[in-house]
């Protein structure tokens, strides 16, 4: 099977050390067949292999940590751009690692995918912006082609989500979805009760490695909001962007605040709510005051939590602890596996 990877970043890079250095460590993975007929990055440069070839991964994945990016002096470099790699290059699946954009509305990962699919090339995306402003769309481009649209690390990096609905809740209808989804603001609500301040939590989080440089996307609901929105989309049929969820953030939120709440024998939380609501779909980030008991409270550091409720099956709680790059590259695995089997 034949890949273009589109991003370079710490999950693509994870993804090459995995399927390179790691590989002996994981026999799970002896049947699946890969190989890359380029990387192409936004800034750090692009490789792409001859007609009929294949990129060494190992060197490549040497060669950026080395240089930072690829090198012009690579003589597989090439100036070519994310969007005419997926128009012209062979290959079998995209598989698209750019990184979220919420102001363009889920480009230019958006536009890949669409291209990608357009040629009838399976996608594999771990990007929730495309999913989270035009799901229906591409799935049923998709669907047109005869291609599969895979996005098993959208959310909750890799735990199986979408696979656990659409394998093991046949015929169910998912009634309602709620969650705590963005680990920057459980980790740093969590600090606040210990009377941290919120730069203080969030400079920690960064420097732990699960917080972005920026964090506004986190700080002000962004990211979860488009979370929602994908799990609103991909597994109960609405057609919403992030932009149509009732949204709230923490950055007003105070250590004082926190720890009121925790005497009171609650926690604050940053919740994520989609349910239906007289035949739509609605969907939801805001501050909620949960019982201590209650299984969102006992979730700690980065983890993450969903609670699935259908018509025929539930309530269901899938629970992530303290994921790390790796859980987020094996859902990128996970559905290259998929692909690979069918």
């Amino acid at each position: 099977m034949r890949a273009l990877l589109l991003g370079f970043g710490n999950v693509g890079r994870k993804l090459a050390e995995i399927l390179t250095v790691e590989r002996p460590q994981h026999p799970g993975l002896h049947s699946l067949d890969l190989e890359l007929c380029g990387i192409v990055t936004r800034s750090h440069g692009a490789l792409v292999a001859a007609p009929g070839a294949a990129l060494d991964l190992a060197s490549a994945l040497t060669a950026y940590r080395t240089r930072g990016g690829f090198a012009k002096e690579n003589p597989q470099y090439t100036s070519l751009q994310a969007l005419e790699a997926v128009r012209t290059l062979d290959y079998d699946v995209l598989v698209e690692l750019t990184v979220l954009s919420i102001r363009e509305q889920g480009e230019p990962a958006l536009s890949h995918l669409r291209e990608a699919l357009r040629r009838g090339r399976h996608v594999v995306t771990a990007n929730k912006g495309p999913i989270a402003f035009a799901y229906q769309e591409l799935a049923a481009l998709a669907q047109a082609q005869g291609v599969q649209l895979l996005h098993e690390s959208t959310v909750m990096d890799g735990a199986p989500l979408f696979n656990l609905v659409g394998s093991s809740l046949k015929g169910c209808t998912l009634q309602a979805v709620s969650g705590i989804l963005n680990s920057t603001t459980n980790f740093v609500l969590q600090a606040m009760e210990r009377g941290v301040s919120l730069p203080e939590a969030v400079a920690t989080a960064q420097a732990e490695g699960f917080a972005e440089a920026d964090p506004r996307h986190d700080l002000e609901g962004w990211d979860a909001a488009a979370k929602i929105t994908v799990l609103a989309n991909a597994l109960m049929g609405a057609m919403q962007t992030p932009f149509a969820v009732e949204r709230e953030g923490i950055t007003a939120v105070t250590p004082e605040r926190v720890r009121e709440v925790l005497s009171r024998g609650k926690r604050l939380k940053l919740v994520c709510r989609a349910w239906r609501d007289a035949g739509q779909v609605r969907t939801r980030v805001a501050l909620e005051e949960l019982p201590a008991a209650h299984p969102f409270c006992t979730l700690s550091g980065n983890g993450s939590v969903v609670r699935l409720e259908t018509d025929l099956m539930g309530p269901i709680l899938v629970a992530q602890e303290e994921p790390t790059l790796s859980d987020t590259a094996y859902g990128v695995l996970n559905d290259l596996l998929t692909l690979a089997e069918s």
